[in-house]
């Protein structure tokens, strides 16, 4: 009898690094510093609002660490939700992941990707094309194998690593630029609430790292310490970016602007420095695309490993040991929403779903202790300073970010929640369906 192909265990810590910080860097960083300088009005409020967003990505992290130790499982939240409440709250998860969350970023992403490419090389052909022909690329790269995927994302990973790094360099050694003096404005609570939202954002990603830990050689000892060692690193260099980018601009001049990183190192270079950013903002949403090839897919591989999903989107293949239906899968939808234009609608939408999510995961570390106590169980693993507290401000934080989102945008809120709720019917029906080989 012919034993079915696994998945391969043959990411290290390395990897899994890199893997945790293309998570999290996007191209945001590049433009979010002025968004939050239009909430706040004050270096210091400015630069407290990312640490702070920093502090909580951390507080997320250790969590991440602790269920990642006690659960190296394939498809990560979808498996602490599965395992610690009911089946249908990682089913939900997965239903939006793939519906919306993650392919609705990824289609976005890839358009942002093909219109600067197409600005840096001039070339004539649609956004739309590039597009597909990266999202395409990306597939068939992961598809040979997670070794494959994993150089990939790790190439890209440095490539964006080393372009921050020189606006960082480049930007401490600029002239700061003449802005015009205002009177200093003052923030109230609301305001620093409102600016920590994009940071709040721009610090995501980090989670999706332990969606494949059953491809890691040593998940439980590794894994806990990527998702640290890559929270820590990206907080530093967005705390950087920001000190450089208020050393050029100041408050004023970084609210002023929606192209910060641009401006200062066309201080530091003049027009080269300006297409040196457009590049690196290039290879940033690249490699985004990248790291959610290689990871979301496991997630709806283990959704239909337990019978949730269609049985092929289970496939392993038995060359390669990668759920390259899932992958497939994943990207040719992503193409679909670029295609139909709709991304940065149904973006819109996703907003609280995600965060509800993040707080229901994260409130599952409370249901995992309580067993391991009952248990009397005498494993080590990774463990949350601070906790209860600190897991609980974590969960708070997150709603919060919904109950802002619900108050701000009801009604784009409700048809995020509509979609949540419409995976309900569809979780009865595969439960109907008997579970077979």
């Amino acid at each position: 009898m012919t034993a079915h192909p696994k998945l391969a265990r043959q990411l290290g810590l390395f990897d899994a690094v890199m893997i945790v910080m293309g998570g999290i860097i996007g191209s945001g960083i590049f433009m979010n510093p002025s968004v939050v300088a239009r909430q706040v009005h004050s270096p210091a409020l400015i630069l407290g609002a990312w640490c702070l967003g920093g502090a909580i990505g951390l507080g997320g992290a250790f969590i991440w660490a602790e269920l990642a130790s006690i659960m190296p499982a394939v498809g990560g939240q979808y498996a602490y939700l599965r395992e610690a409440f009911h089946p249908v709250f990682g089913f939900l998860y997965g239903w939006v992941l793939l519906l919306v969350i993650e392919t609705g970023g990824m289609a976005a992403v890839s358009i942002t990707f093909a219109r600067y490419f197409l600005e840096l090389t001039r070339l004539a052909a649609p956004d739309w094309l590039v597009a597909v022909s990266a999202l395409g690329l990306l597939t068939f790269v992961n598809c040979l194998g997670v070794r494959s995927g994993g150089r990939t994302q790790s190439i890209l990973m440095i490539l964006k690593i080393l372009a921050i790094g020189a606006l960082i360099a480049f930007g401490f050694f600029a002239t700061p630029l003449a802005v015009k003096f205002s009177p200093p404005i003052r923030s109230s609570v609301t305001d620093f609430g409102a600016a920590l939202v994009p940071v709040l954002f721009a610090y995501g990603g980090w989670q999706t790292a332990n969606f494949i830990a059953a491809e890691m050689r040593s998940p439980q000892r590794d894994l806990p310490r990527a998702l640290l060692l890559g929270v820590v690193g990206v907080a530093i260099l967005y705390t950087l970016v920001n000190v450089v980018c208020l050393r050029v601009l100041g408050s004023n001049g970084l609210a002023a602007t929606s192209t910060p990183a641009t401006v200062v190192m066309h201080a530091a270079l003049g027009s080269p420095g300006a297409r040196f950013v457009a590049g690196a903002i290039a290879i940033s949403p690249l490699g985004f695309l990248s790291q959610s090839i290689l990871t979301a897919p496991r997630v709806y591989f283990a959704m239909a490993n337990d019978g949730l999903f269609f049985r092929s989107v289970a496939r392993i293949s038995a060359r390669t040991h990668v759920p390259f239906v899932a992958i497939i899968l994943q990207s040719a939808w992503t193409m679909v929403i670029a295609l139909s234009g709709r991304y940065e609608q149904i973006l819109n939408y996703v907003v609280s779903t995600d965060f509800i999510f993040f707080g229901l995961t994260a409130s599952t570390l409370f249901v995992f202790r309580a067993r391991r106590r009952a248990a009397l169980s005498p494993e080590k693993i990774a463990r949350t300073p601070g906790h209860p507290w600190t897991t609980g401000l974590f969960v708070l934080v997150c709603w919060l970010v919904v109950a802002n989102t619900i108050y701000r945008y009801p009604e784009n809120t409700l048809i995020g929640m509509g979609i949540l709720l419409a995976g309900l019917p569809v979780y009865w029906f595969w439960r109907r369906i008997p579970l077979t080989n």
